[in-house]
């Protein structure tokens, strides 16, 4: 248990998930700038975003086509689809509720997750479910160092899209309405920002984000109805960060990733899911805001 080899390979497989939860926390971070929402449904987004990268996937794979035609076909699509939902979800659900205030939104949240799971079990059954990887499941070998592939380059990809949508956040103009919307919606709308279209932005950004963690967690976890679980992770992980910081929730998910992987290999897999919220409500008894969040509090 104490073998330092060990310890460097859990330490850098908890890296590597701490990767993937920065992509993921950064939707919720996203939509709660731009909305104030917090978004508890965002597991279930991640969820259904991996099962339209496994129909587009299997569709192509019974037609025969080859993996370069798979993955070019059914990435797009599956990106499209999800920002399809996210547009659905913000217009019919989340935009005739804005203005009111938050408890409402966040127990529509609540509610999706079970319509999610509900209806991904009766379109593809609760049956684990493997998509075709976007990376060989290999193991490589680094001197005694054992490095899974596919979670090296999903950790790879997820922080690229991380780095580029968040530059994307500071230096574009869509940026800079959401920035402006998050500080003051009426006076942004005063501004000539078109508050709604930033609303449904933020539920794209977190769609397409989402799905794309969902199609690099799928083939490691396998996919069912229940991988939206993965959510909970990311919802320490987004307190801890700060609910509105990009920045905190990087640092978060490095910490929430390397600290699951340090509790499953010490006590067992069943604190996998425990120890990180133990910390986080140590913390936020100190830091009520997260390690860089701001330093506000709203009561429901």
């Amino acid at each position: 248990m104490f073998d330092p080899i060990f310890l460097i390979e859990n330490s850098i497989t908890g890296l590597f998930s701490g990767g993937i939860y920065a992509l993921i926390g950064l939707g919720v971070v996203f939509i709660f700038r731009a909305t104030k929402v917090f978004n508890f449904a965002h597991g279930a987004v991640i969820m259904i975003g991996a099962y339209f990268y496994l129909t587009f996937s299997e569709i192509l794979i019974s037609f025969g086509s080859p993996n370069w035609l798979v993955f070019l076909i059914s990435l797009p699509a599956t990106f499209v689809s999800s920002a399809l939902l996210g547009m659905i979800i913000e217009k019919f659900l989340m935009r005739p509720m804005m203005g009111q205030h938050p408890f409402p939104l966040i127990m529509i949240t609540i509610g999706l997750i079970s319509v999610l799971e509900g209806l991904s079990a009766m379109i593809w059954t609760p049956a684990a479910q493997y998509p075709k990887p976007l990376f060989p499941l290999d193991i490589d070998f680094i001197g005694s160092l054992a490095i899974n592939r596919q979670m090296l380059f999903s950790f790879i990809v997820a922080i690229i899209i991380f780095l580029i949508i968040s530059i994307i956040f500071v230096r574009s103009k869509s940026g800079v309405a959401i920035r402006a919307t998050a500080t003051d919606q009426s006076t942004a709308a005063l501004m000539g920002i078109n508050v709604s279209g930033v609303f449904s932005i933020s539920w794209i950004i977190a769609c397409v984000t989402g799905s794309l963690a969902g199609i690099l967690l799928s083939p490691i976890n396998s996919l069912t109805p229940s991988l939206g679980i993965v959510g909970l992770s990311v919802i320490s992980v987004v307190i801890l960060g700060g609910l509105d910081s990009i920045i905190g929730v990087l640092i978060a998910a490095f910490i929430i990733g390397w600290v699951e992987s340090m509790a499953s290999h010490f006590l067992g897999g069943q604190y996998k899911e425990i120890v990180p919220y133990v910390i986080v409500l140590l913390i936020i008894i100190f830091k009520p805001h997260g390690l860089m969040g701001t330093h506000q509090i709203d009561r429901l």
